[in-house]
């Protein structure tokens, strides 16, 4: 089968094509013939080498973490999925295998694609979609009428989120550039923030959840912003937030946390129901086909996407 490997660590001119093994499942596997990936930006910190010391040197290594797809085997052990169902999940992208024809995954980690949703749509949701859900429903615990304010709205993770907090009922600001407002604005969006004119960690709003969805921020520069319960939430475990995310754990008041997405196959079904229920879309900002992965990669390291940046292996 084809897929995407590295042999060593760097630029996109490291990237290949290459033809490899297809995989044999384990019982409590699923073969799933891969429709469609996404680019996170995990995958290509972990090709430029900015995560060898847990990625290792144990080449080639294969990249690519979110898929959709179809169940073309399930494993004897399996009991809640059969060929043919078609569905959605990630691995872990220290793993990879997502830039490929085929994939084997637990099947415990996977559920039935949307309804609503073609296999380009439903690959751009596992990560970026998880991350949103898992900060503000499990982290920030968002209920009805809490204000949020997320920050980098407009990205993969943002897009998700600011439909997410409006699904739940809550008042959304978004930050983002001014070109990106209108979009934002058609998501759900109360209000949007131009970073470019305004720096709202320094205004006098306070916020049930301030979700840093790219990383840019510190608890510290959030905290004056913050309700006297508030929750910082952040995307990037930066060494700046790491005492305060400590202490403020067994400390009664304002909160700093990380979310790390985790393959919950019962939060991929809750997001997949709000999904079908026209609550949440996938934004995609460009599709790529596999065989184009390196200027796919080139183009999310610039930090421009809007939304989501799609691999398809359709012709």
């Amino acid at each position: 089968m084809k897929a995407v490997t590295i042999n060593r660590y760097g630029s996109i001119d490291v990237l290949e094509y290459s033809e490899i093994e297809k995989p044999q499942i384990k019982p409590e596997q699923l073969l799933v013939k891969i429709h469609a990936s996404s680019i996170n930006p995990v995958d290509w910190k972990i090709r430029q080498g900015q995560l060898q010391l847990l990625s290792g040197f144990n080449f080639p290594i294969l990249l690519g973490s979110d898929l959709s797809g179809v169940i073309i085997e399930a494993g004897e052990k399996v009991e809640n999925f059969q060929p043919g169902n078609e569905i959605y999940t990630f691995i872990n992208p220290l793993v990879g295998g997502a830039y490929a024809e085929y994939i084997a995954i637990p099947a415990n980690t996977a559920a039935l694609k949307p309804k609503n949703m073609n296999y380009c749509q439903a690959a751009a949701v596992p990560v970026a979609g998880l991350t949103a859900f898992q900060a503000l429903l499990n982290l920030g615990q968002i209920r009805p009428g809490k204000k949020v304010l997320i920050n980098g709205v407009s990205g993969g993770v943002g897009t998700f989120a600011v439909q997410i907090a409006k699904a739940m009922k809550a008042e959304v600001i978004g930050v983002c550039s001014s070109k990106n407002i209108t979009l934002v604005e058609s998501l759900g969006a109360n209000q949007v923030i131009d970073y470019n004119q305004i720096n709202f960690t320094q205004e006098s709003e306070q916020y049930d959840i301030v979700f840093d969805a790219v990383g840019k921020e510190t608890f510290s520069s959030c905290e004056n912003v913050l309700k006297s319960e508030g929750i910082y939430i952040s995307t990037l475990p930066i060494l700046e937030n790491l005492p305060s995310t400590l202490f403020t754990l067994f400390m009664p008041g304002k909160k700093s946390k990380f979310v790390l997405a985790q393959p919950n196959p019962d939060d991929l079904i809750s997001l997949g129901k709000l999904i079908e229920d026209g609550l949440v879309k996938s934004v995609i900002d460009k599709t790529y086909k596999l065989t184009e992965i390196a200027a796919a990669h080139a183009y999310s390291e610039m930090g421009r996407a809007v939304g989501k940046i799609v691999i398809t292996n359709e012709d």
